[in-house]
């Protein structure tokens, strides 16, 4: 797999530096205010998994215009608590799927909060979360759908979705609201980054080879989608590119970035085709807080895979600290990366 982008040298002497909309922070206090003053409170259901070790609960908690989003959230069972939670978000059509399937960071003693992706998602048509605005005219797929507009673009949606979502999870009893670190891959490494930047406090974000950086370049380089579907857009609607890139301008998680103070964990792979590498990396120059890349340079969008894991939970024992292990179970040993 050749480069498709610019070499590694190039990247880390990137110094982007994008429009910015003036009222972006306006913006998106608005609509976390208005957010936080609707729906209901969010609401945490015992399932019976047949798992004996993690304890699983169906979550609900209140999104965009406080519209009911879904969600797992994990424990370890047995664990004395309050617990450090990781809070995921989902690639690119992913939803949250079988409550079984994502057991990675309970069974590392860490609470786990996996958020559904609103209108995305197989167990359901269109997943299970209801996106609930209907939007004609964008091309298949999400990046276009509202893009006419700021106020009516899905990923303002789903940003608020994965604010609240943070919100709520700091009020569950299991959980230390100190301790919350925020991740995923592609789309929710770009969502990991957003709500870092909108939300203070967090204990760290884990960004993997990020979704929605400079936008913009993406659309003009990326020959996957989903960046592929904004040059698809623009393609049919030849003048309204100043239009679409203003509005994704305020859901960018490159120029969002620069308001996050959380440290920060990032991977970026070389042969990226559907996330180019120098969208990744203007998202990571621009970060406001400390941070540190993992760069994979023979990979793609699969980016570090189990070995990326690794590095992640040795970088979450030490941000949060080591998991708090079960009465009379034995201290864990301190393992190293080296």
């Amino acid at each position: 797999m050749p480069l498709t982008d610019l070499t590694l040298a190039q990247c880390l002497a990137l110094r982007p530096d994008p429009d910015e909309p003036a009222d972006l922070d306006a913006f998106w206090n608005q609509t976390l205010r208005e957010a936080r003053s609707a729906g209901d409170r969010p609401r945490f259901t015992p399932v019976d998994t047949g798992l004996t070790q993690v304890t699983t609960y169906d979550a609900t908690v209140p999104g965009f215009a406080g519209q009911p989003v879904r969600g797992w959230l994990h424990l370890p069972a047995g664990a004395r608590r309050p617990l450090g939670c990781v809070v995921e978000f989902l690639g690119y059509g992913r939803g949250r799927g079988l409550p079984h399937e994502q057991l990675l960071w309970a069974d590392a003693g860490h609470a786990h909060f996996i958020m559904d992706t609103r209108g995305q998602g197989w167990s359901t048509a269109g997943g299970d979360t209801a996106d609930g605005a209907a939007l004609n005219g964008e091309v298949p797929g999400f990046l276009t759908r509202g893009v006419e507009s700021p106020h009516d673009h899905y990923y303002r949606r789903l940003i608020t979705d994965a604010v609240r979502a943070v919100d709520a999870v700091r009020t569950h009893p299991a959980v230390d609201p100190e301790k919350i670190v925020v991740t995923g891959v592609s789309q929710g490494g770009g969502l990991a980054l957003a709500v870092a930047s909108l939300v203070p406090g967090l204990a760290g974000v884990m960004p993997d080879v990020p979704f929605l950086c400079d936008i913009a370049r993406g659309a003009r380089i990326g020959s996957m989608a989903p960046y592929t579907e904004v040059a698809e857009y623009l393609r049919l609607h030849r003048d309204r590119v100043e239009t679409v890139f203003r509005t994704l301008s305020y859901v960018d998680a490159a120029l969002l970035a620069s308001r996050a103070t959380a440290p920060a964990l990032f991977s970026i792979a070389m042969m990226d085709e559907v996330c180019p590498p120098s969208t990744c990396f203007a998202a990571y120059h621009r970060y406001g807080g400390p941070k540190d890349v993992r760069v994979y340079e023979f990979n793609g969008h699969e980016g570090g895979g189990g070995h990326h894991q690794r590095e992640q939970l040795a970088w979450v024992r030490e941000t949060l600290g080591a998991a708090t292990a079960p009465a009379g179970a034995p201290a864990p040993h301190d393992h190293r990366l080296v």
